[in-house]
């Protein structure tokens, strides 16, 4: 018999068709050379019949080996199929785990290539949500292309992550050579023979494909104590190959990858098992992971692990409902030495001090009427036909003084709608840190009006001194279970519609209330309504009218728009005089077409202007026509207009009427490279950079502002040069105009905005702008390079920080003490923030071109310089032509910031060359010359 290339070890379980899934996938792969090994305790006669018929159909390629009654556990059937393998690599499957079609292929070439012991690829797992699958967040990383690693500080994950728990394979003599087997005696022992294959493989591949799918879902309640085990031996044998680092490095995954969610998991725990769960991994973590590792967690997760550590089962479900919860103040609070501190408890043990502090969350810094707050429902059960519920509201820091007046109420709305009503709640007792309450709900009073009002959510409304605080209603479902139903009164049909109130507890775990009819009359009345909406002829109804929807929604598709704009809409005749703004594709009403839009105001010319707007029109101007961006109104406009102007580019797919004047603005000078020089357009196929040449090819005039962007944007985007326009940035003029007024007049009294953003006039004033750097791929707010809340905390006596994010980006911040944290990403206009900055922080942004044109400090924060430069790629070195000081640590720029006149003083000379090299034509009049140049033909009024 020829050798096999594979011996693919299923451990069969008492489900067949999960063993039939898992055998099924390696019997059907690409590469034949494969032979698969089934190893089960023949306890289950229906799995014997399904390996029987395995065998049976496929008796060259399947065997079947039933363990000795001695043999049990997952570990020792799995040694029994090592041992029984023939092929020269080994790959093992749980019962239900499916290998990817190409699989074994993949895996192989990659073995042959760079003569590996060990190949290892991607692997999915179910999320517990569902049939979801989805690999961890690290592989990205591990497996982003194919390599080779001889040495394990290359591919650190191999052993700090559970990588090789699937979706690799051995090299069988190598596997051999060095007695790898699974230990016996350990719970989760694809852990520990992961970590030990990759000690022991000469070499290793890494390929960038998904190897195994199907793989089930961790359940961290069960089996924290093995992964607690297989995470000690691991670390065991790290040291003693002299792998201290990372075995630190292991204990730290460790505690995101289990236990964080072991804690998340006490959600949704009954009290007991919860309690028991708590108190018993209390005891293994003790002396297994140092506190240390868990240290430099964000507050709240740093929270959950470290009351899990002490078996506090309440707390740990409090700060996990924190984790899902941002915001939300769930423990009582205390201050020490000006730190906040999750409570007083301990707090002369500097341990429990350092463990504990959890200011950076910011809760001291929210008002009364910013505070969400821990509402945990204590009871809830029926009498005499009302609901009885109370409970207890955590109340951090002296929120709410004992001898304030405070109402309280229980807030039902309508889910889904906007209507709410409120009910006072009976009774309302303060007991320092916590707010007791009760109420007895009386359905009577709850004027809903049938089954089209269905769904409820609570929360409690604490009102005081005119400011309120919300508290949804945390509930559990043990507490809010079957048998609290209570009778409901709908008005006006009452019981002919419903009859019946069910609390439950929802997916987030807040109470909520579902009218039902549970009765004959609503029972029947239901049953009228469903025939009435589902007996054929309004069946066939239903189906015209989403086929008019479809049609309808066809008509407004974008495939659709474009091809009526192309074919039909570009022959319309021109409308003289007539110009289309926008700026950042209609994000906001700001830079150079805004600066033009305004000069033809102010000059008189008749031009009739559009501004298209992305979301919403609030601040673009009112004195021209506002149409949406993609609407047929934007479209016709476009159509038509003799001018476009704009800074970004319109539509690609959109060509320019052959009457139309397109002015391109552009919106920034390049320090990383643009357009045909992007590494990332250079690998797009020949249509795609088509497609980016023909839309640039629409341009009949492009500004520049300086021999820089001749050389650079001119030439990454091919634009001939009788198309550049050096007259400079109109935007750029009020940036002009304020440093000539700076210079004759100082700085104060600083602009009206200032004010309006709430800066008191003794603060300097640092605007953070950093440079785009890709939306995560799970649309989360961006995280900022910079710690905004370390810098706030550190200088808020002197800098209040505005950040303002990319346009193509949004950052979510913390909350700091009032006045030192300001979000600005929402302005239009970038050049007024540019204008009220004392200070700039960037990093690769083009903004630093234009602040040098105020002469004022410019710090670069470019703690990722090297990467992003090769990856992005740059047209000059920034250490050496920067306008400022370039940092590479939080620690440096807090440095500079601690003292930043000397650095002002050091570069000023550079920064005074580096805006007079590239913003030559940045003169001040720029918004006149271009003008000038363009609309000036337009009769003035």
């Amino acid at each position: 018999m020829t050798t096999p290339e594979f011996s693919v070890i299923v451990t069969v379980g008492a489900d067949p068709d999960a063993m039939t899934a898992s055998a099924t996938s390696a019997l059907e792969q690409t590469l034949r050379s494969v032979e698969v090994v089934l190893v089960g305790d023949g306890t289950h006669e229906d799995v014997r019949r399904a390996a029987a018929l395995l065998v049976g159909r496929h008796p060259e390629r399947v065997r079947a080996i039933n363990s000795a009654h001695e043999v049990r556990g997952t570990a020792a059937l799995r040694n029994l199929g090592l041992d029984a393998a023939h092929g020269r690599y080994v790959l093992l499957l749980d019962a239900g785990e499916r290998l990817q079609k190409h699989a074994c292929r993949n895996l192989l070439q990659a073995a042959r290539r760079d003569d590996a012991d060990l190949v290892a690829g991607r692997w999915t797992r179910f999320t517990g949500a569902g049939g979801k699958q989805r690999g961890p967040d690290w592989q990205d990383a591990l497996h982003g292309r194919g390599r080779t690693v001889q040495d394990l500080t290359g591919a650190p994950q191999l052993v700090v992550r559970d990588a090789l728990v699937s979706g690799f394979c051995l090299r069988r003599d190598a596997m051999d050579r060095h007695a790898l087997r699974h230990a016996e005696d350990l719970g989760r022992s694809e852990v520990l023979f992961g970590a030990r294959a990759a000690l022991a493989a000469r070499r290793i591949a890494l390929v960038p494909n998904v190897i195994v799918t199907h793989r089930a879902a961790l359940d961290h309640g069960r089996d924290i104590g093995a992964l607690l085990e297989a995470n000690s031996r691991i670390g065991l044998r790290l040291v003693r190959h002299g792998m201290t680092g990372l075995r630190d490095e292991r204990d730290r995954a460790f505690v995101t990858d289990h236990l964080l969610p072991l804690a998340r998991s006490f959600l949704r725990l009954p009290r007991g098992e919860r309690a028991e769960l708590a108190a018993q991994t209390a005891a293994r973590i003790t002396g297994r992971i140092d506190p240390k590792r868990w240290a430099d967690l964000p507050a709240a997760e740093r929270m959950c692990v470290h009351l899990l550590a002490a078996g506090d089962a309440d707390g740990v479900q409090a700060a996990a409902y924190a984790l899902s919860r941002p915001g939300t103040v769930v423990a009582p609070l205390a201050e020490r030495d000006g730190r906040i501190h999750w409570s007083a408890a301990g707090l002369d043990d500097p341990h429990t001090r350092a463990a504990t502090d959890v200011t950076e969350l910011g809760h001291q810094h929210r008002p009364f009427d910013g505070l969400r707050l821990f509402n945990r429902l204590t009871r809830c059960v029926v009498e005499a036909g009302r609901l009885d519920l109370a409970g207890r509201i955590v109340l951090p820091l002296d929120a709410l003084p004992a001898a304030a007046a405070v109402t309280v109420e229980l807030e039902l709305r309508l889910r889904g709608a906007t209507k709410t009503f409120r009910l006072p709640v009976d009774e309302a007792t303060h007991h320092g840190d916590t707010l007791g309450w009760r109420i007895r709900v009386d359905p009577r009073r709850l004027p809903v009006r049938g089954l089209r009002e269905r769904i409820w959510d609570s929360r409690i409304v604490l009102t005081s001194g005119g400011a309120s605080a919300l508290a949804e209603v945390f509930a559990e479902r043990e507490l809010v279970g079957k048998g609290r139903r209570f009778p409901a009164r709908p008005r006006p049909l009452g019981r002919l519609t419903a009859d019946t109130w069910l609390p439950y507890a929802t997916a987030g775990h807040h109470l909520a209330l579902e009218l039902q009819a549970c009765r004959r009359p609503g029972t029947a009345l239901r049953r009228i309504a469903h025939y009435a909406t589902h007996f054929r002829p309004t069946r066939k109804a239903k189906q015209l009218l989403k086929a008019l929807q479809r049609k309808r929604d066809r008509l407004h598709s974008g495939p659709v728009k474009i091809r009526v704009y192309n074919r039909l809409l570009l022959k319309l005749p021109v409308r003289r005089g007539s110009a289309v703004f926008e700026s950042h594709m209609g994000k906001v009403y700001g830079d150079s077409p805004r600066a033009l839009h305004e000069e033809i105001r102010a000059s008189g010319l008749k031009i009739r202007s559009t501004w298209a707007y992305a979301a919403s029109p609030a601040g673009f101007p009112a004195d021209a026509k506002l149409v949406r961006r993609w609407s047929w109104r934007y479209l016709w406009a476009l159509a038509r207009a003799e001018f476009w102007v704009d800074n970004q580019g319109f539509p690609h797919a959109l060509g320019k009427p052959a009457h139309t004047t397109y002015l391109q603005t552009w919106h920034g000078s390049a320090y990383k490279r643009m357009g045909f020089d992007e590494t990332r357009v250079r690998m797009q196929n020949v249509p795609q950079r088509a497609k980016l040449q023909r839309a640039v090819d629409r341009f009949d005039h492009f500004l520049v502002r300086s021999e820089h962007d001749v050389q650079t944007l001119g030439r990454a985007y091919r634009l001939p040069e009788e198309k550049l326009l050096p007259l400079g940035y109109p935007r750029n003029d009020r940036l002009v105009a304020a440093r000539r007024d700076g210079e004759a007049r100082g700085r104060f009294p600083r602009p009206e905005l200032a004010a309006r953003l709430g800066i008191p006039d003794h603060q300097q004033i640092v605007l953070y702008a950093p440079t785009f750097r890709g939306t995560p791929k799970d649309g989360r707010a961006h995280r900022l390079q910079l710690d905004v809340a370390k810098f706030t905390e550190t200088f808020g006596d002197r800098y209040t920080l505005l950040v303002r994010a990319h346009y193509m980006e949004r950052a979510e911040l913390p909350v700091c003490a009032p006045g030192t944290l300001v979000d600005v990403s929402e302005h239009h206009d970038v050049s007024e923030l540019l204008c009220l900055a004392d200070a700039l922080i960037t990093d690769y942004s083009s903004i630093m071109f234009d602040y040098a044109l105020l002469d004022r400090p410019i710090v670069l924060y470019a703690p990722d310089l090297d990467a992003y430069a090769t990856e992005r790629g740059s047209y000059f070195d920034l250490r050496e032509r920067a306008p400022g000081p370039v940092v590479e640590s939080e620690e440096e720029l807090l440095r500079v910031f601690a003292d930043l006149k000397p650095a002002d003083t050091e570069h000023a000379e550079r920064r005074r060359e580096f805006a007079a090299e590239f913003g030559t034509h940045d003169d001040g009049g720029s918004a006149r010359a271009v003008v000038d140049a363009l609309f000036a033909r337009r009769n003035r009024r």
